[in-house]
């Protein structure tokens, strides 16, 4: 796949989640249908990342997430993910939307040697092979955006990093 194409595909995953997905509940779904559990591969990839909304190159993270999730329907899901990279965070849906949220301590470091933490919110959605929507897939699309305190080291702007993420269940 060409860089071109790669960076349409993104745009359009990212369209996709933007615009919703409003999956509606089947008479045959259940709780379990609507819960995503187990163990996954968590990726953002660095390659295609974007610093304040300009192509920029950062570090691909790679880790395994394990996720445990209960439902009360399609669109009422909370639970926990536990990252191999210590961090603990919670889970929810909104309007077919998966979101993990946590804080990164220290994320940004400014010239004179102090941090300041950041806002992270991982966001995704079930998809097949060829990047469709698709309830109940044991893959998922969508992106990893990272945003910083506005007025961290001097600047009164944020410092927003976004990366396309995939999800994909290994057990």
């Amino acid at each position: 796949m060409t860089n071109t194409s790669q960076r349409r595909l993104g745009a359009v995953y990212s369209a996709v989640a933007l615009l919703g997905l409003g999956m509606a509940a089947t008479a045959e779904a259940t709780q379990q249908d609507w819960a995503i559990n187990g163990v996954y591969r968590a990726t953002s990839n660095g390659e295609w990342a974007t610093t304040n909304d300009v192509y920029h190159d950062e570090a691909t993270v790679v880790s395994q997430w394990t996720i445990s999730s209960t439902c009360t329907g399609p669109d009422e899901c909370t639970g926990e993910v536990t990252s191999d990279l210590g961090w603990r965070a919670s889970i929810y849906t909104t309007n077919g939307l998966w979101y993990v949220r946590r804080t990164v301590e220290g994320w940004q470091t400014c010239a004179d040697n102090t941090a300041s933490d950041g806002a992270q919110v991982y966001t995704f959605y079930p998809v097949d092979e060829d990047g469709q929507v698709a309830p109940g897939s044991g893959m998922f699309a969508g992106q990893d955006t990272t945003i910083g305190e506005s007025g961290a080291c001097g600047v009164n702007q944020w410092l927003a990093i976004r990366l396309p993420f995939t999800l994909a269940r290994l057990s």
